[in-house]
């Protein structure tokens, strides 16, 4: 793990390292999610975010059948009856 000194401002302003806004692909900026942590505060590009809970959810649902969005989304029009 890279780690490097900083400072946040008095109103709560941080400045990223340019090196790992690089790393992030962030050079121009982007959108980020920050995790609080056990104490620690994670920054993850919106990107990897989505990637991760794609992943999470192909893991979870690997398998099992009519657990798509479409099969919800055709479950609750048949609920609404829209079909």
């Amino acid at each position: 793990m890279k780690s490097q000194f900083s400072h946040v401002s008095r109103s709560g302003r941080i400045s990223l390292p340019a090196a790992f806004r690089a790393a992030l692909g962030l050079e121009q900026g982007g959108d980020v999610v920050i995790e609080l942590d056990d104490g620690e505060i994670r920054i993850r590009t919106l990107a990897e975010t989505i990637a991760r809970a794609q992943a999470m959810s192909r893991h979870l649902l690997a398998g099992k059948p009519h657990v798509s969005v479409d099969d919800f989304l055709a479950h609750r029009r048949k609920d609404w009856g829209e079909e």
